[in-house]
């Protein structure tokens, strides 16, 4: 006969061991296309007309978005056809990778 202490313990070590799950991989992020609309250099922002961002289920649409320090904005010309990566970055749109298509 088992005894309630026993009984508890693999009750615990069964409810520890059920709550674990493997993290699952976060999706890649597809680059979106577009063009550069307007520049704001001191803001770090641009307004780019792009297609479908497909990891912010949104439709293709003309917005603006902030630069994350990383993406070099002084090369950058109204006009460039582009390709990015977006992400929420403390709830605004972020440019996180920009490529500009030749």
């Amino acid at each position: 006969m088992l005894s309630l202490t026993a009984i508890a313990h693999a009750a615990d070590n069964h409810a520890s061991h059920a709550g674990h799950v493997p993290a699952a991989a976060t999706p890649a992020i597809e680059p979106a296309e577009g063009e550069i609309r307007k520049i704001d250099t001191d803001a770090r922002k641009i307004t780019i007309k792009h297609g479908e961002i497909k990891n912010l289920d949104m439709p293709a649409m003309t917005m603006v978005f902030q630069l994350q320090e990383s993406v070099q904005i002084g090369t950058l010309k109204v006009g460039d056809k582009i390709k990015f990566k977006v992400a929420s970055v403390a709830g605004k749109y972020t440019v996180t990778e920009l490529q500009v298509i030749k």
